[in-house]
């Protein structure tokens, strides 16, 4: 696959000066809307995570139309419900010598220095005011013994800025969102569509204008416009097939809107999560995250030996290799996610691993039971243990949790500017569908922490700025109209294959190919492969794919056969941009690119930027490139050590 190069591009909308009084100025800079007006505005929010539940409520208590649309039969269960560990924060209630500047450089060097500085200022920021927001919601966060909100420590950082409720604090969080969503539902504001799932974006005379979605109960195909379209769909991780995430999530909202103009930043940065329950067999469908919190006092391990089939209780403490430990004295269990996932990944690979096909690592809460006492293990990681125990058969207090890494969250999205806004005007995109604040890697407990700080406070003062010249007037039916039938065509093609093979078995073929030649680690041979093979691959799709009964009803077959074709597409821009990248930086590691202990060896001179890929639908997809500038954090080696 081929590209060509285009003119570089850059976000204009971050204020110059001091850092620390950047968001404030772009708050004053921006353009309101008063009250009266906003009653006449429309916006569309797509998506009810911890990103679009908190927009829509926010957007709505503030005075504008807004309708909110989600493809599950509720915005609880968005996948936002799964987080486990917990959120970051700079409240310093430890005092531990944690601030906003500190949660800015860690977040910038977790991201391996390739994120823009003004955006993570902001969100470290905005940090402190998520967590008041959800205390007056009523999330029940763990508090220690004075009454105060208690904190943990998570991968990438030295002090306790996590806060958390239990294992359940996604879950939390979401419904604190959930609950102000429905009181503006209840109050007007908010009209709800469940069971919706957006296929195409309404693009007129340039602007971002609605969205084309099917009734997934009655196959209905319905039109919706707006003065403005928000896009909180999350993550593509499930392009790899096996990941955490749920079986729903998908890609297509973000790469419809790539197809009509939006730009597709960083799409390689995928993010491989440490801490996963091993594969156990092909029957899988997913894999289950195990919070990256239980590495506050879990101790990871392997035997010494290679080979060594002994149970976890009969190798003696000289006979573990507490690699993270030993390797990283100054973080310990506590390296970022991408360092301790390769580090898993070698002592796998150096014949050390543990369960079925030694694709394993030891969890290990012996010593923590030691110290703190079973009940006090059980009130801070007690429903993951079950959860644990429930997958496997296998009691984590009596004996080591095996873990492996597996993909989890995606650092690309679509490429927005401070604004949040995308390359289409009118079109803003949050939480994990854009690419902003984490560079080229996410640290733990961050997701939540962006979600948040998009949807309650950033959006809803940088789309009045675009808002205030709404509204925008009538839509141009023919825009309206190209729309629908390129959705109605498209499903009538999927319809009309009736091959012989399910949309599942071509999703798990691209998923394990995927995870094969651009996963954990990419070769420029490895990438070649997947280029070659995956349009191979999308041609037997098209040509043979079974997609069974009809547009005109509920049809899940049909559904997923629509989102697997988008993830074909994907694949081939994610496989192009981490060729294109000859780097390692963060979750992307090019196996020719490391130093001579094995880390991730950035290239700062030709690689210090967003890549930002334009669709073009006759030819080649086009490169821009966003210059990365740093002020305030130097570039330097990463090193945890």
């Amino acid at each position: 696959m081929n590209y060509v190069e285009g003119e570089p591009i850059r976000d204009t909308k971050a204020p110059a000066g001091p850092i620390e009084e950047r968001w404030e100025k772009r708050k004053f800079a921006a353009k309101l809307v008063n009250p009266a007006n906003k009653r006449k505005l429309n916006v569309i929010v797509v998506g009810t995570g911890l990103a679009g539940g908190s927009a829509a409520a926010t957007l709505g208590e503030l005075g504008y139309n807004v309708k909110s649309f989600c493809y599950q039969d509720s915005p609880r269960r968005a996948h936002s419900i799964a987080a486990q560990g917990g959120i970051n924060a700079a409240k310093n209630y430890r005092g531990d010598g944690d601030s906003i500047y500190r949660l800015f450089y860690d977040t910038v060097k977790g991201g391996d220095f390739r994120a823009r500085e003004s955006n993570v200022y902001r969100l470290a920021q905005v940090s402190v005011n998520i967590i008041d927001q959800a205390v007056a919601q009523g999330v029940p966060f763990a508090r220690e013994y004075g009454g105060l909100l208690d904190t943990r420590s998570f991968g990438g950082a030295q002090v306790s800025r996590t806060f958390y409720a239990r294992g359940q604090t996604g879950q939390q969080l979401l419904l604190g969102a959930y609950q102000a969503l429905e009181r503006q539902v209840a109050a007007g504001t908010v009209e709800m569509f469940t069971r919706h799932e957006m296929l195409d974006l309404i693009v007129a005379d340039g602007r971002a204008r609605g969205v084309i979605v099917r009734d997934m109960v009655t196959g209905e195909i319905e039109r919706h416009v707006a003065d403005a379209v928000v896009l909180a769909t999350g993550g593509y991780g499930n392009v790899f097939f096996l990941s955490t995430n749920a079986k729903g999530c998908n890609t297509t909202a973000i790469w419809r809107a790539h197809e009509r103009g939006a730009y597709f930043a960083n799409p390689c940065y995928t993010q491989i999560h440490p801490t996963c329950i091993p594969v156990s067999g092909e029957y899988q469908s997913k894999l289950t995250l195990m919070s990256e919190s239980l590495r506050n006092d879990g101790r990871v391990w392997v035997p010494l030996r290679k080979g060594d089939t002994r149970a976890p209780g009969d190798i003696p403490e000289d006979e573990r290799d507490y690699y993270l430990e030993r390797i990283y004295p100054a973080f310990g269990n506590l390296v970022p996610r991408d360092i301790a996932s390769r580090a898993a990944k070698n002592v796998c690979d150096e014949g050390r691993g543990v369960g079925p096909g030694g694709l394993g690592v030891y969890l290990d809460f012996r010593d923590a039971i030691g110290r703190l006492g079973r009940d006090a293990v059980e009130k801070k990681y007690g429903n993951l243990f079950e959860m644990y125990e429930r997958i496997t058969g296998e009691n984590p207090y009596d004996v080591p949790m095996r873990i492996y890494p597996a993909v989890h969250y995606t650092m690309g999205g679509l490429w927005v500017d401070y604004d949040l806004q995308s390359t289409i005007p009118g079109l803003f995109v949050i939480g994990e569908a854009n690419f902003s604040d984490h560079g080229a890697n996410r640290l733990g407990a961050s997701a939540l922490m962006q979600g948040l700080a998009d949807g309650y406070f950033v959006l809803p003062t940088t789309i009045g700025d675009y808002l205030a010249a709404g509204p925008f007037g009538e839509v141009d039916e023919e825009a309206v109209a190209e729309a629908e039938i390129k959705v109605r065509s498209k499903i009538d093609r999927l319809l009309a294959v009736n091959g012989t093979r399910t949309p599942d078995s071509f999703h798990r073929e691209l998923g394990r190919l995927m995870w094969d030649y651009c996963g954990m680690e990419r070769t420029e041979e490895s990438l070649r492969k997947a280029l070659e093979r995956i349009p191979e691959l999308r041609e037997e799709f098209w040509r043979n794919v079974k997609v069974s009964g009809t547009a005109e009803e509920l049809n899940q077959v049909l559904e997923k056969a629509g989102r697997v074709a988008d993830f074909f597409d994907l694949a081939e821009l994610m496989c192009l941009d981490a060729l294109v990248r000859a780097e390692s930086c963060g979750g992307h590691f090019r196996a020719e690119s490391q130093d001579a202990d094995g880390e991730a060896l950035r290239d700062d001179e030709n690689y210090a930027h967003v890549s930002a890929w334009e669709h073009s639908p006759e030819g080649e997809p086009v490169l821009h490139k966003e210059p990365l500038e740093y002020e305030y954090v130097t570039m330097s080696q990463r090193s945890y050590k």
